[in-house]
């Protein structure tokens, strides 16, 4: 009995000691290089229970996003983040279409505008020619029109 307090004590010491700051001359500045001091803020094991302070706002255009869903519909969507505001395809051929093309699209803005839309097309062979992208681009900025016109009306 008392030895099993005695390894539980042994135990909390250990996990206490290691949630300490990094000292000088630990693993990361003999063998990576690096210098902890220059690391701006730990974190520790009680972060975890502490406030939320991720900023959760989408910075996106929310127009531009589903018409971007809406108009590469036919590619399979590979990664998606709404907030950064990217999508990425794989390979996937248009309707009526023999070429296989993937697609990331980059939304940087909350406007709706064409300067917050970023396309970038590529087939099998290699990236595609700019009127093929430029059409793409347009096709979904004019869906996104739609959809705000649409919402508009409601």
């Amino acid at each position: 009995m008392r030895r099993n307090q005695i390894l539980a004590g042994c135990l909390v010491a250990a996990l206490v000691a290691g949630c300490g700051p990094a000292r000088q001359g630990t693993f990361n500045e003999d063998v990576i290089g690096g210098n902890p001091d220059d690391v701006a803020a730990e974190s520790t094991i009680w972060d975890v229970f502490g406030p939320n302070t991720q900023d959760q706002t989408i910075n996106v255009n929310k127009y531009i996003w589903g018409a971007s869903l809406d108009v590469l519909s036919f590619l399979p969507i590979r990664e998606i983040d709404p907030f950064s505001g990217v999508i990425v395809t794989d390979y996937g051929t248009p309707p009526g279409g023999g070429k296989a093309y993937r697609a990331t699209v980059y939304i940087t803005d909350p406007a709706l505008d064409a300067r917050s839309l970023r396309v970038a097309l590529q087939s099998r062979s290699g990236p595609v020619d700019a009127a093929t992208t430029r059409a793409v681009e347009d096709a979904i900025l004019s869906r996104a029109r739609q959809i705000r016109i649409a919402a508009d009306k409601l």
